[in-house]
């Protein structure tokens, strides 16, 4: 294994909660931003359009499992609300080899990522750690 990918693995295991869930925000967006260039630069590249939708749909799934709904309450419900209408979008997306069903998707998860890298931000500056961010994914 090479020492980027060992130290990226590391970094994943020893992340706190909040920080994974900014990571996986990070990837889901990633694979966002991949699928709309593709769809949008008119090569008809769609199994690779379609894989980067998939990796999303898969990190949404993910986020949408880690919801815990008895310590959340409404923020929980509201974001699972959420991730079902971006599980919606991206399917749409995928069927019709339409970008704009990804956009407003791709925006809303980097206002959540922003979100919860600030909250991460306030947990490591407070010396809380990351405890008790697991209300939502």
């Amino acid at each position: 294994m090479n020492p980027l990918n060992m130290y990226r693995e590391t970094s994943i295991k020893t992340a706190g909660q909040g920080k994974l869930i900014v990571l996986l925000y990070d990837e889901a967006i990633k694979n966002l931003d991949k699928a709309i260039a593709i769809i949008d630069s008119g090569t008809k590249q769609y199994d690779k359009a379609s894989n980067a939708i998939i990796k999303a749909l898969d990190i949404i799934t993910e986020l949408s499992a880690s919801l815990d709904f008895e310590k959340g309450k409404d923020i929980a419900s509201n974001l699972f609300s959420l991730y079902v209408y971006f599980n919606r979008q991206l399917t749409t997306a995928n069927l019709d080899k339409d970008s704009a069903p990804l956009k407003p998707v791709r925006n809303m998860m980097l206002e959540l990522r922003s979100a919860w890298k600030q909250i991460e931000n306030t947990k490591e500056t407070s010396g809380k750690g990351t405890a008790g961010i697991d209300v939502a994914g």
